[in-house]
């Protein structure tokens, strides 16, 4: 993997793609979030990232004399789409995404959420509204460029990917760093893992990740991230043979190498393939389905 880059420069990645990284690193973000500038005259801002003036600033300095006509929004999670309405403000161009931040919940997950089920992970950015929201396989361009967008539900459920030609967007579905966050209710395996599947088909030449370096092989990177979901699974039904257990408990008998700090975030992984696995009848919880129930193969 590349040197870490300097937050606030803008470095050219690809003809007609430039990246500038947000000062905000964490165990979360890894060396913080990736915006994108997208165009020449004419540019698509994608993911313009926290809601930091320092940010706003090296934005609008790459940016430069050019127009901005799009600022596009992977997902609403609060190192991504914050700094979108500040952006939009300074250039007059419009917000776009999926929906507000619970668009795109499975049932199951809707009633999770009603439950109480939330937190874990980045957080949400609870006030996401875009101008306009785009679908699946909805066109957007300029005099510069054209991208497809990609519904790419899994690590959120209104998740989006944007296709410039044999180039990907990926926000947080595919990083090269490390695997996915996948946290429930706006998280979801089953979705991950068809959202891996519709990458696959578009046999990228390169992804651009929400954070990290350019992912260079991006069918391998796949097939290890669906690996690793379906090995993970494996480790968890396994670890169920012992007995029934909650995620917690599963978790800290799986990820023996994760840091305390780190570990609700693994608990909140397993309780998505706890979740999945009691859709397909392969565990039952009891009381019934929640972030604390406990666990039985059934």
């Amino acid at each position: 993997m590349s040197d870490r880059p300097e937050p606030g420069q803008c470095v050219e990645l690809a003809s007609m793609v430039r990246r500038i990284l947000a000062p905000n690193p964490s165990p979360m973000t890894f060396w913080g979030t990736n915006t994108y500038l997208v165009g020449d005259a004419t540019l698509a801002v994608i993911d313009p990232g926290p809601d930091d003036t320092r940010h706003l600033a090296a934005i609008l300095s790459a940016i430069g004399g050019a127009a901005v006509s799009h600022i596009l929004i992977t997902h609403a999670h609060r190192d991504h789409s914050p700094g979108a309405a500040a952006l939009s403000a300074e250039t007059g161009a419009p917000i776009y995404g999926f929906g507000p931040p619970d668009a795109g919940r499975t049932p199951v997950m809707q009633d999770l959420a009603a439950r109480g089920l939330a937190g874990g992970g980045e957080g949400v950015d609870m006030g996401f509204a875009p101008d306009v929201t785009l679908a699946d396989g909805a066109q957007i361009s300029s005099p510069d460029w054209r991208m497809t967008t990609l519904h790419t539900p899994g690590h959120f459920a209104g998740h989006l990917s944007f296709a410039l030609d044999d180039l990907i967007f990926t926000g947080d579905h595919v990083m090269g760093w490390a695997s996915t966050l996948i946290s429930p209710p706006d998280g979801d395996v089953a979705a991950f893992l068809s959202s891996c599947d519709v990458l696959a088909a578009r046999k990228a030449r390169r992804f651009f990740p929400g954070h990290g370096a350019p992912v260079d092989d991006p069918a391998p990177r796949l097939d290890w991230l669906v690996a690793h979901r379906k090995d993970r699974e494996a480790q968890i039904l396994d670890a169920l043979h012992d007995g029934p257990a909650d995620a917690a408990t599963l978790a800290a008998k799986l990820y023996t190498d994760t840091p305390a700090s780190l570990m609700p975030a693994a608990a909140r992984n397993v309780l998505a393939h706890l979740i999945d696995l009691t859709e397909r009848r392969i565990v039952s919880p009891d009381p019934d389905l929640r972030a604390e129930a406990v666990f039985t193969r059934a």
